[in-house]
This record gives structure tokens, C-alpha cells and sequence, in this order.
């Protein structure tokens, strides 16, 4: 059988999409028989600013073999156990939403089950009770999961990062390049493909050198100079559910220890986010410009800082939305050049993630086969739909009507997959994962509750317990978690301890 393995790659595109997929297909594959070439130019800046992640990152620097204790350093970061939401259901109202798992399930009887019934009729405390994460964040402690094999909180404790995402793409880079991929400096001035069937076959830098491969990555960003202008791939624009189309971005001062989760803040026309690394805060407010001017959001972003402002506010501009396919003919998309759903839940690096985890399980020969890439198609863009939907529900499941754009998002019409889901939570509570779904029950809990979505009954498996043995669970679960957040240290302590800043 004749050899037909890939023998080259070309990432178009640097930035932490780019030296994210260098990274992983260089580890993974090795570059003494594959070819891996990064092309990026200086000229052309990254959109990266203070990023908040989310728990499946440990998995993809875990796949790296990265120090995590050296990467939080060389980052300047912080650790996340997930999101407060502040004035979103209405002005002066504010929830949590944790990583990790609530309480613990009663052999098949569900906790949300068991929560519901006893919240009915007031015997149950409020979900961050029933959660280390929650816990924990709120008295500004963290510490990884212990791993000894014991059944207690502490050993569910679910988190991620704040870091600077241009310190993550330089060390991802020299992770890379220690790997052996090439980099090129140089900004693309011609796509050439071939006749035959239109693959990618060139590209040209305004140097004059032309690089060829025989798969190309699009890390190219909201351009998607490959994916989008060469082979004029379609974009599904999802503006009419989710309207925020700009940001404004700041760094400030830090005015304390960082805290150990990520705020975001309702405002008129969008939200702000706070996200605090060791050596800043990272700050910006998401908007819409039909409701607001880009001079109010600035305005507004800098009134409502807790430190003084590090630099001047930098605006940027997109469209909600995905490409119509992710994998066309031998270019795969990666990053903004595939799509883009506003940082409400942290979830961009987790799609680029993602993009490479699946990238690799269906590498292709250079035969390209249709159904690989047909497979791949289907699953990113399940992915986007299911993370679009999650999205969604924070701004449609309010009570806010106090201004047009908090209004358009409560009364408009949402998608049928996602009406489902709030069908279900307000028949019997119940919340659920398909197979594939990024965010857990927790996650969707946390969020229905929070954003005032009522339950009308309970999981009917709840019912087999009876009403002094759930009280009791329920009594039993609180404490212990209460108990065990005791036990953490203070963030600042932590990091302190473990991974103090540091560049190299």
C-alpha cells in the first residue's frame, strides 16, 4: 500500500489559536516526519487580551506534558472556579456559576431531583450551599482536587485560569518551537489552489517565499483568509439572538488579590467582565452598538474600574456566529476564522480546543476523505449549537425590561433546541448533558436558577426518598461542603506558594 500520510502542515496565522494547534499537532505527531510551519507576521496584531478559561484546558496542557505551576508563572495567571453574574436576572440580583458538580446524586435519584422538592416547600438552601467551588470562591480560597482516592469535596474541585493570552501564545511557542516547528515571519499576500479541485496549494508571503503543504490550518482570525476569502466558505450570522457586536478593552491596576473566579456585570446594552491576573485585571464591556455608542461603553467601562487603567481602552468588532463548515476540502479553521460566540462563558479557547482534539482523532492521508471531514463538520458545528444555546439562555431568562436592548433579548424568540430545554427545567427541573455537550448539568442549573427560570415540580425520582431522608441528605451535603471550603487556603497564598509570576 502506497504511503499517502501527511508529510507537511501550514498554520496560517499565530496568536494563541495558531501556537495552540502547533503545539498539540507537533507533540502529537512528531515533526521528523511531518513538516509543521507557523506563518505570522508582526504587522498584523492578535485580538487577545485577558483571557478566562475553562476546566477542559487541563486536558489539552496536560496532553503537552506542561508544568501547570510553570505555565500559571510564565502567564502572570490567576485560577478561576467559575463566574459570578452580577445584575443580570435584575439590577442588584447576583448568582454564581461554579465548575465542579452540586452536592451528590442519591443512587439514582438525581441532587437537582432532591433540591427542587425540598426547595418547594423551603427546606433546601440556596445552590451554592451544595458547592465547594461556590464556597470557596466566595471566602477567596483555592487548592487543587486532593487525589488520594478520598470521597469528600475537596476532591471534586473543578477549575481553570485567568492568564494573559499573549503570554500563553509566547509559551506555547517556545513549546513549539522546542518541538520543532518552523516558524515564518511574514505577512500572506496570495492563496494559490489547485485547478484540479481547488485544494490550497500555495501561499505567498510579501517576501516572495511560497509555502507549500498539503494541510493547511486557518488561524488567521475574523479575516479567515483560507476558510472564508479562498474557498468562500458561508458564515451563518447569529446576530439576531445574540446582538453584541463590540467590545472595548482595558487593563487596570490590581487593587488586591486577584479573586479566585471571573465577574461579569449586566450594563444597558451588554455586560463588562473582570478578569484579575496576578500582575493586572483585565476589564471590558461587550455591547451592542445599534443601543449603545462605542464613546458610552468606554465611558462606562472606565467609570465603573476598581483600579486605575493601564493603557487606553482598545476597541473591537465582530459577528456572533459560525461558518457554514469547519473542515473545507485540506484547510481546516481554527479560532476567530471559524467562528466566534461573545466570551460570556470563556469558552473561545476551549473551541480551538476542541478544533485540535478532533482535528487529531480524524487526521486525514492526503486522500482527504469525504467522510472525515464530513464527521468533523457535523460534531464542531454541534458544538457551536450547543454552546450558542447555553449562551443564549443568560440574556433571554431575565427579568430585565429596563432598557431596549435588555428588553429585544427577553421577549425575542430563541432557538426550538434551546426552548426545549426550558420546556423541561420548568416542568419537573430536570437538567441534562447530551453526549456530546460542552457544559454540565451544573453548568445549565446554575445558570436556569439564577437567571429565575421556576421549576413547577421535581424529577419524580425524587419522590422515593422520603421527606426526613432528603431533608437529612440535603442538611448532611451543606455541611460537609462548608466544612471542607475551611480547609482551602487563600488564593493569594496559593499562588504565592506555588506559581508567583514570572517571564521568561
Amino acid at each position: 500500500m502506497t504511503d499517502r500520510a501527511l508529510r507537511s502542515i501550514a498554520i496560517i496565522g499565530g496568536g494563541t489559536a495558531g501556537w495552540m494547534a502547533a503545539a498539540a499537532l507537533a507533540h502529537v505527531l512528531g515533526t521528523r516526519n511531518v513538516a509543521i510551519t507557523l506563518v505570522e507576521s508582526e504587522e498584523i496584531g492578535t485580538v487577545g487580551v485577558g483571557e478566562a478559561t475553562i476546566p477542559p484546558i487541563q486536558a489539552f496542557n496536560a496532553l503537552l506534558g506542561i508544568d501547570e505551576d510553570a505555565f500559571v508563572a510564565a502567564t502572570m495567571g490567576s485560577f478561576k472556579l467559575g463566574i459570578e453574574f452580577v445584575d443580570w436576572l435584575r439590577p442588584g440580583a447576583c448568582y454564581f456559576h461554579p465548575f465542579g458538580v452540586y452536592g451528590t446524586d442519591v443512587g439514582a435519584v438525581p441532587f437537582e431531583g432532591l433540591w427542587h422538592r425540598l426547595r418547594a416547600v423551603g427546606d433546601a438552601a440556596s445552590l451554592d450551599a451544595y458547592s465547594i467551588c461556590a464556597a470557596a470562591a466566595q471566602d477567596g480560597r483555592f487548592m487543587r482536587p486532593l487525589t488520594d482516592g478520598g470521597n469528600t469535596p475537596l476532591h471534586r474541585i473543578g477549575y481553570a485560569y485567568h492568564f494573559d493570552a499573549s503570554l500563553y501564545a509566547r509559551f506555547l511557542r517556545r513549546h513549539a518551537e522546542a518541538t520543532g516547528v518552523v516558524r515564518r515571519e511574514g505577512r500572506v499576500v496570495d492563496v494559490a489552489v489547485r485547478g484540479a479541485d481547488g485544494f490550497v496549494e500555495t501561499v505567498t508571503l510579501a517576501s516572495g517565499e511560497r509555502i507549500a503543504a498539503d494541510l493547511f490550518v486557518d488561524c488567521s482570525g475574523f479575516r479567515a483568509l483560507l476558510l472564508g476569502e479562498t474557498l468562500g466558505t458561508g458564515y451563518e450570522d447569529w446576530s439576531h439572538w445574540l446582538p453584541n457586536d463590540r467590545a472595548v478593552a482595558v487593563p487596570s491596576a490590581p487593587v488586591g488579590p486577584p479573586t479566585p473566579y471571573t465577574r461579569s456585570t449586566a450594563r444597558a446594552a451588554g455586560w463588562q467582565w473582570r478578569i484579575p491576573l496576578q500582575h493586572r485585571t483585565g476589564n471590558g464591556y461587550v455591547f451592542a452598538s445599534g443601543h449603545l455608542s462605542e464613546d458610552e461603553a468606554i465611558a462606562t467601562l472606565l467609570a465603573s474600574l476598581d483600579g486605575e487603567p493601564l493603557a487606553e481602552p482598545r476597541a473591537l468588532r465582530f459577528r456572533t456566529g459560525r461558518r457554514d463548515a469547519f473542515w473545507v476540502k485540506n484547510c481546516v479553521g481554527l479560532g476567530l476564522s471559524s467562528g466566534f460566540l461573545e466570551p460570556l462563558e470563556s469558552t473561545s479557547i476551549h473551541l480551538i480546543q476542541a478544533g485540535i482534539a478532533r482535528l487529531l482523532e480524524m487526521l486525514p492521508t492526503r486522500d482527504f476523505e469525504a467522510a472525515d471531514i464530513r464527521r468533523y463538520n457535523r460534531l464542531m458545528i454541534a458544538e457551536y449549537d450547543s454552546i450558542r444555546d447555553f449562551i443564549i439562555l443568560h440574556f433571554h431568562a431575565t427579568q430585565r425590561d429596563d432598557t431596549p436592548y435588555w428588553d429585544h433579548v427577553r421577549t425575542m424568540a430563541v432557538p426550538e433546541t434551546l426552548a426545549e430545554r426550558i420546556r423541561i427545567y420548568q416542568a419537573t427541573g430536570r437538567v441534562f448533558r447530551e453526549a456530546d455537550d460542552l457544559f454540565t448539568k451544573t453548568s445549565w442549573l446554575a445558570v436556569m436558577d439564577g437567571q429565575g427560570l421556576c421549576a413547577n415540580g421535581f424529577d419524580p425520582l425524587a419522590a422515593s426518598l422520603s421527606a426526613d431522608e432528603a431533608r437529612t441528605r440535603l442538611a448532611r451535603m451543606a455541611a460537609v461542603t462548608a466544612a471542607a471550603a475551611t480547609r482551602m487556603p487563600p488564593h493569594e497564598q496559593f499562588i504565592a506558594r506555588h506559581c508567583a509570576r514570572s517571564i521568561a
